[in-house]
């Protein structure tokens, strides 16, 4: 993260006894510190570990939409350039091709969107032997971590904890070890927003709505009836005894999926009355689609991709699939490279960028010839303006 970096830079460099020119920073730093308190941990609003087992394990709507968007972004090829030259060999791809031991640059890229997508913050640890890049990077579960905001309302350390054993991470030298990315969230000064955040509440009805049936299913996949009972001398009240009875003959033998269409036997003045699907009970395969629907909206997955019916949106599949990568997975994945490339950038001490190669992305194939053509047919512009507009550095000398 480069917010400590601008910090040191505009700390005053002055000799002993020399008089310290004016400091910059920013004027709603220090209520940002005395609001959050000095040196104390801010903790998420939100419980990250809960909405990951509810929204992620155990929903297969939300599951998907983080595989989607994650395997995709991760998938996105990179290009690393500076104002001069692309590169084709360079420390900073080798460092991303095999990030780790464990890991390639695919891998280290799908874990770090899928923590921002499940908790709205993505961590990557720097093992750096100064000077020069890191020798390795990881990705850190933002669940574990904690900000620890300085007086000046900046991080000045991130706590990690597992198993009740902390590690922390001091920001205050440079360059910084942990590159914090986060989504924005209009009421947190220290932690993002994450979809599944914004999702809980369809997460919660669709949840319930699985459970609804799944417990139909358990009961002969039909709603239940009512037993009605008279007696010989017209009352309808049954004994404790005969009522224990009854309900273990009901949970023994009539329900669950064994039990499907095992005919009653009913005695001593029992009769069977089945009861219909009402108006709300029709209405409640829809209801679940339309939580699976907003669920995909707050991802920004277009609901055709997900197989969810109902959605005319778009045309055909081909259609959502680009405005998919035009809306959701390039905006991702052009932030996040673009904060790895700066984080970087310090430890190499030379500006570099990373971004999207539009280019080999097949989704955007089609955009992409014709955008070539219209910029290639344009005879009023020079070369270097035509590379410009396609995001080209210019022609090396000669």
């Amino acid at each position: 993260m480069a917010m400590s970096f601008f910090r040191k830079a505009r700390e005053p460099q002055a000799a002993s006894g020399a008089q310290v020119p004016e400091t910059k920073a920013s004027v709603t730093g220090r209520i940002v510190a005395m609001a959050t308190g000095a040196g104390r941990v801010v903790w998420s609003p939100r419980d990250t570990v809960s909405l990951t087992r509810t929204g992620f394990t155990g929903n297969p709507i939300g599951f998907r939409c983080v595989k989607l968007i994650a395997e995709a972004a991760a998938a996105v090829p990179l290009i690393c350039q500076d104002d001069e030259r692309r590169y084709e060999v360079h420390p900073v791809i080798d460092l991303i091709r095999r990030p780790n031991p464990g890991q390639g640059r695919a891998e280290l890229f799908e874990a770090l969107f899928g923590q921002l997508l499940l908790s709205g913050d993505g961590y990557l640890e720097a093992v750096a032997p100064l000077p020069g890049l890191p020798a390795e990077l990881h990705v850190l579960r933002s669940d574990r971590m904690a900000v620890v905001p300085g007086a000046d309302g900046w991080p000045a350390a991130y706590d990690y904890t597992v198993g009740g054993r902390k590690h922390r991470f001091d920001m205050t030298g440079h360059p910084d070890p942990i590159c914090h990315i986060k989504a924005f969230h209009p009421q947190d000064d220290h932690y993002g927003l994450s979809p599944m955040q914004a999702a809980a509440v369809a997460l919660d009805v669709h949840n319930s709505a699985s459970a609804w049936s799944k417990a139909l299913l358990d009961n002969a996949a039909r709603p239940s009836g009512a037993i009605i009972y008279k007696g010989a001398d017209g009352q309808g009240v049954l004994s404790p005894e005969q009522y224990d009875r009854l309900v273990f003959e009901m949970e023994s033998h009539h329900q669950g999926a064994r039990n499907a269409g095992r005919p009653m036997l009913l005695e001593g003045g029992l009769d069977w009355k089945p009861m219909g699907f009402s108006p709300s009970d029709m209405e409640f395969h829809e209801t679940k689609l339309a939580a699976a629907r907003e669920i995909a909206v707050a991802f920004g997955v277009p609901p055709m991709l997900l197989g969810i019916p109902g959605d005319a949106t778009y045309s055909n599949y081909a259609e959502a699939n680009r405005a998919f990568y035009r809306l959701t997975v390039l905006p991702l994945a052009s932030r996040v490279s673009a904060a790895v490339a700066w984080w970087l950038s310090s430890y190499l001490g030379e500006r570099v960028d990373l971004r999207p190669d539009l280019d080999q992305i097949p989704a955007l194939s089609a955009e992409r010839d014709a955008q070539w053509a219209r910029i290639g047919a344009a005879d009023f512009l020079t070369e270097d303006e035509k590379r410009a507009l396609l995001g080209l550095p210019p022609r090396a000398e000669g």
